[in-house]
This record gives C-alpha cells, sequence and structure tokens, in this order.
C-alpha cells in the first residue's frame, strides 16, 4: 500500500469518528440550551473532542491534497469541474468547517451562562457539519464510500 492509498482511507474512515462526534456535540448542546442544563465537564470534554477530531481530519486530508491524482495545479483546472472540487471547493469548505467549529469551541469558552454556551456550540457546530454535508454530497460521491 502505498502514501495516498494510506490516507486515502484512513481520511474516509476518520470521518465517520468525526461525524459522529461533531453531532453527539450538536444533539448534547441542543439539549442543553433547550432544557436550560448546567454546562458540564461531559460536554466540554465531547465539544473538545469533536473539535480535535475535525482538525485532525482536517490534517490528513491536507496530507492527502498533495498526495492525490485528482487535486492538479495548472491550466484547465477551473474548468475541469472534478479537478476545480478537489482542488480548490472541498478543501475551502473543509477549512470554512474548521474555522466555524473552533470559533464556535474558543466563544464557548469565554462564556460564563450555561445556555449560552450550549447555544453557541449548536449553532456553530451545526453550520459546521453542514458545510461538511454540503462537501460530501458535492462531491458526487457516496456519504459512506471511500472517497478519492
Amino acid at each position: 500500500m502505498n502514501a495516498y492509498n494510506f490516507f486515502k482511507y484512513f481520511h474516509s474512515g476518520f470521518r465517520y469518528i468525526v461525524i459522529i462526534l461533531i453531532l453527539l456535540a450538536i444533539f448534547q448542546s441542543l439539549a442543553g440550551w433547550l432544557g436550560k442544563k448546567a454546562y458540564t465537564e461531559g460536554n466540554r470534554k465531547i465539544n473538545l473532542f469533536a473539535l480535535i477530531s475535525a482538525h485532525t481530519q482536517f490534517l490528513l486530508g491536507l496530507v492527502l491534497y498533495f498526495l492525490s491524482p485528482m487535486v492538479r495545479f495548472g491550466a484547465g483546472v477551473m474548468k475541469d469541474a472534478e479537478a476545480r472540487y478537489w482542488t480548490v471547493e472541498h478543501i475551502t469548505m473543509m477549512l470554512f468547517a474548521i474555522v466555524l467549529i473552533t470559533i464556535g469551541h474558543s466563544k464557548s469558552k469565554k462564556i460564563v451562562l450555561p445556555e449560552s454556551k450550549h447555544r453557541t456550540i449548536a449553532i456553530f457546530y451545526s453550520l459546521a457539519f453542514l458545510v461538511v454535508v454540503i462537501a460530501i454530497i458535492q462531491s458526487k460521491r457516496s456519504f459512506f464510500g471511500i472517497s478519492h
């Protein structure tokens, strides 16, 4: 197995961990926000693990970006929809999702009121999750298959 295949399978498989952790963070924050619950150490850890897993996934994707035959630089890339998606659109959307998660996590740490902490995580992580889902749909590949 070469480096490209290793990172392709690792990146494709690791996304399930990221998705589960982000959804868990979203659901627990919605429950905390709407149920006016305390912000617990367990909430903090799930939110942090979701952040760390998303950042790890982005770093894996960044390595894959430079190994993938789907990513091309040069003339004609912007005219080729598939090359444009993998070279420009996918990485841009995923970077945007990471920024949303990071901002949400950072803002929530500075907030005192538990309900506001939960609301901040719910909003920012949900927006990030929406961006990720749209990016996966745009790839025209199976949500549950192997990418690239």
